[in-house]
């Protein structure tokens, strides 16, 4: 992941933030120096790195001007404190802090994890074999089985989501919130939503689901890509069913034979030769979990419908000018686009 120095706008008070991480028994002394870049690649939550006494730490806090539900800080940390108990690919957490006078809003702090973040830039620049994609995509989906394996009660998550009704709640949310920040009207994503409403399964197991499972949001512990040191970007995590988890995964996973817009819309690693396709990923996960994939068409319909509104709650944002980051600038487009390919899985049956 790129780290660079912190946007305009995006700045943390410096004062009060050491005053904050001595008190949390992070820093020793408040003379010494801290350092703080900006990670850069992101699309959410604001995340930094803190340099200081030869350490390194994260902090991550909402961005400005957005709605607390979806940027729960204090949620996005218990989740992480309790998964690790289960868990130890998930980085340790330092503190949470809710006291809004420090940065403007609420923040916590966690370990840096080592190792290689897999994203577009990253994938191209280290031009990997067909091969070791092969090893990538195994080691991810081993890590995504792990991860729905985990048993939520013992590390005391139970009370994180309400599993019963989990798939029709979140049918009619995205709906409701694309709806809410919709900026032109595009006849494909009414469609989307109707056909959703009426396809929907009436049952289905559920798990901890991490809702935002794709390459750039694990670590791997080195270039063998046998062993993903972490997962990170907690932030939508609940209980619910799994092949939603899969579906939103399927929505990110573009290869090379989709559309070019499509590609640039979603870069991805997985565009790469030695990458599986998306029904193949889909099996791999059914022999690993022993779930039953038969209707993947409708969970890949919701995955790309939720990327198309996390997209456009973005634009949205942009256009508000909550943020000016240039590269917010189209999204609409992608989340038209991601209404459009969802429409195509729905006519062709197929989610190749």
């Amino acid at each position: 992941m790129s780290n660079q120095k912190v946007r305009k706008g995006e700045e943390l008070n410096k004062v009060l933030l050491k005053k904050y991480l001595q008190e949390n028994d992070l820093l020793n002394s408040l003379e010494s120096p801290l350092w703080v870049t900006q990670f850069t690649h992101g699309y959410s939550n604001l995340t930094y790195l803190l340099a200081f006494e030869n350490k390194e730490f994260v902090l991550r806090k909402p961005p400005i001007g957005a709605i607390k539900r979806g940027h729960d800080m204090h949620r996005e940390f218990k989740v992480q404190s309790g998964v690790r108990a289960a868990f130890s690919k998930v980085p340790k957490m330092f503190s949470f802090s809710e006291d809004t006078a420090i940065l403007g809003s609420d923040f916590y702090i966690m370990e840096k994890v080592d190792g290689i973040i897999l994203n577009y830039k990253e994938a191209k620049q280290r031009n990997l074999s067909s091969v070791e994609y092969t090893t990538v995509a195994n080691s991810w989906l081993e890590t995504m089985t792990q991860l729905h394996a985990i048993d939520y009660k013992e590390v005391g998550l139970e009370n994180l989501g309400k599993p019963e009704g989990y798939v029709s709640r979140q049918v009619a949310n995205w709906g409701k919130q694309f709806l809410k920040v919709k900026t032109t009207a595009y006849p494909e994503a009414a469609l989307v939503m109707e056909w959703m409403e009426l396809h929907q399964p009436k049952e289905y197991q559920h798990c901890l689901i991490h809702n935002d499972y794709k390459y750039d949001n694990i670590v791997f512990k080195d270039d063998s890509w046998k062993e993903v040191a972490a997962v990170l970007d907690w932030e939508m995590a609940t209980l619910g069913d799994p092949l939603m988890d899969l579906g939103t995964s399927l929505g990110y996973w573009t290869v090379a034979t989709d559309h070019e817009f499509v590609k640039q819309g979603i870069p991805s690693p997985t565009v790469f030769e030695g990458n599986p396709v998306r029904s193949e990923i889909a099996q791999m996960y059914a022999q690993k979990s022993g779930r039953n994939v038969d209707h993947l068409v409708f969970y890949y319909v919701f995955g790309l419908f939720k990327i198309a509104v996390i997209a456009q709650q973005i634009y949205y944002r942009y256009t508000k000018g909550f943020t000016t980051d240039p590269r917010f600038a189209t999204l609409n487009k992608a989340a038209e686009l991601c209404c459009k390919l969802a429409l195509k899985a729905i006519k062709t049956k197929s989610i190749d």
